[in-house]
């Protein structure tokens, strides 16, 4: 398939967006299979590996249950460890038509003692730092795959920034005020990046950094299951704030629950 040709059946597709109604939240538990993620290793006397994909599948589950449990329509894009590629993660949010797209991410970072969570919506941007985490999230692509998804971003971004960064401030305001203040997390952030997980599922949507993996202090928490179902729970409870503000606003996408 050409360049243009993807583009153009990208623009037809489009029409998700559009809908009066909203039925399904897809949760995305980042990287899987031969794709690690961030890795750190434990302190014994034979260290063993904590991956990212672990963690973040553990809180990816935690999350769907949650929903699930609330009776709304919700799918994982992997529910075991197995490699699912970026187009594959797209493919799935067009199969199961959802309309909110939920990535979960485990942050790392060369620098000791890196701390706190931060919330990323996809949008343009010129910041150094924010680019150095778009490379580590973007690792799957190269060549011409990822000519064309910067033009599936440039296209997306301007559908949906009014309804992600929306989406993005409802859950981070949430973890800020619940684990954020509870364990004494440091809050990083809402921000842009240039995410093709995000610009490829083509719905609104958000990617999670849970925290640092890098941080031994970090780490240990975010493997914790207590804190892992307290910070599913914010998640969730940010996702329904959210949903509560589009409901109101005339026009605007509404999620229903199943019935």
């Amino acid at each position: 398939m050409t360049l243009f040709k993807s583009v153009f059946i990208f623009g037809l597709s489009f029409i998700c967006l559009c809908r009066a109604e909203a039925l399904t939240i897809l949760i995305d538990p980042g990287h899987g299979g031969d794709e690690f993620g961030a890795v750190a290793m434990t302190q014994e006397k034979n260290p063993q590996p904590i991956r990212e994909k672990d963690i973040a599948l553990s809180i990816a589950k935690r999350i769907y249950d949650l929903l699930r449990d609330k009776n709304y329509s919700v799918f994982l894009t992997r529910s075991l460890d197995r490699t699912v590629s970026l187009p594959e993660r797209a493919a799935i949010a067009e199969k199961t038509k959802a309309d909110l797209f939920i990535s979960v991410h485990i942050n790392s970072s060369p620098e000791g003692g890196a701390v706190g969570f931060e919330t990323y919506y996809l949008d343009n941007h010129d910041d150094v730092a924010m680019k150095k985490v778009e490379r580590t999230e973007n690792i799957q692509t190269s060549g011409d795959e990822v000519v064309v998804q910067q033009i599936l971003v440039d296209l997306v971004v301007q559908q949906t920034v009014n309804t992600s960064k929306p989406l993005a401030e409802s859950i981070h305001s949430q973890l800020k005020s619940t684990v954020g203040k509870k364990y004494g997390i440091k809050s990083r952030g809402i921000k842009p990046g240039l995410f093709f997980v995000l610009a490829l599922s083509k719905r609104p949507g958000v990617l999670l950094e849970v925290g640092f993996i890098s941080t031994f202090k970090e780490r240990v928490r975010m493997m914790s299951p207590k804190f892992q179902d307290e910070y599913a729970r914010a998640v969730v409870v940010g996702i329904e704030n959210y949903i509560k503000g589009q409901h109101s606003k005339p026009g605007k996408t509404v999620i229903r629950k199943r019935k």
